[in-house]
């Protein structure tokens, strides 16, 4: 819970202060924001088009002018990780926002209500009761391959991990005096959950949707790379992969560096999550 005796602004400043400390999460946020402004920046930045095709130069390794080799119908390798970047971070970006605001809606209503908690937290429990990729595969099995249908299975299988943390964290503070002394005054519900419930959550919240980016991205990738997903010529990482498996022994690149671009990103949120974890935890002040 924020100390009511310091500003917010300046609670927060507090916060990034530990965390520009951190040298792990620090390296982490450099990582991140390299493969984000390369991503933004692909357009303008790319040497080649990204779907130009040259058949005489197909299959050829890393070079000057094809830095990261060319796949099997000659297109420059590097120009479509740039531009695939701008799936892969958009998926995970969109995937993250959804299931934070759904989960944290159902774990404050959990957490809060006692009589629709039993409900909710039983569907939670199915849910959870699955592996995340095999409950990920049967949403798509219902409703098709395909890149919007690979970000809703995402956001399903996510949502459980929200709503167990969000619960849990409005179980230990609706029992506070203040939240009792509000209640009392005749506030409406709506306004506890909104006023003093939520800013209280919020630290775990970041921390788990830091460290959730991370897992959206590689869930996307995995479901792409078993062909659910994004669908070739989609220039997606997990796509890159899927088609370049099929070439490891003569092209290796073209499943190498797609990997490597996913394994960096989920890394760059994994320590960020980390840190801000740290930073955000009144236990290490």
């Amino acid at each position: 819970m924020v100390n009511n005796k310091i500003r917010p602004e300046s609670y927060w400043l507090v916060i990034g202060k530990r965390l520009s400390r951190n040298k792990t999460a620090m390296g982490g946020a450099v990582i991140l924001l390299i493969f984000i402004l390369a991503s933004l920046l692909a357009p303008w930045i790319a040497p080649h088009p990204v779907e130009q095709m040259n058949f005489d130069n197909r299959l050829a390794g890393p070079s000057a002018s094809n830095l990261l080799g060319t796949d099997d119908f000659g297109r420059d390798i590097f120009s479509r990780l740039l531009h695939g970047g701008r799936i892969s971070l958009m998926m995970g970006l969109i995937t993250v926002v959804l299931s934070t605001v759904i989960g944290v809606a159902l774990g404050i209503i959990a957490g809060y209500y006692r009589k629709v908690d039993l409900f909710i937290m039983q569907g939670m429990d199915i849910l959870m009761s699955l592996p995340a990729l095999l409950l990920a595969i049967a949403v798509i099995a219902v409703l098709g391959p395909g890149l919007t249908n690979a970000m809703i299975a995402v956001v399903i299988a996510v949502i459980p991990s929200y709503v167990r943390v969000v619960r849990s964290a409005v179980l230990s503070i609706r029992e506070k005096e203040y939240i009792e002394a509000v209640r009392a005054l005749g506030i409406r519900d709506w306004k506890i959950l909104l006023k003093h419930i939520l800013p209280n959550i919020l630290s775990p919240i970041i921390v788990l949707s830091t460290i959730q980016f991370g897992v959206s991205i590689l869930a996307a990738a995995a479901l792409s790379f078993l062909g659910l997903g994004a669908q070739p010529p989609a220039p997606e990482w997990g796509a890159m992969v899927f088609v370049g498996k099929s070439f490891l022994s003569q092209a290796w690149w073209m499943s190498i560096f797609p990997g490597m671009a996913i394994m960096l990103v989920v890394l760059g949120f994994n320590l960020l999550g980390d840190g801000l974890r740290d930073a955000l935890d009144p236990k290490t002040r």
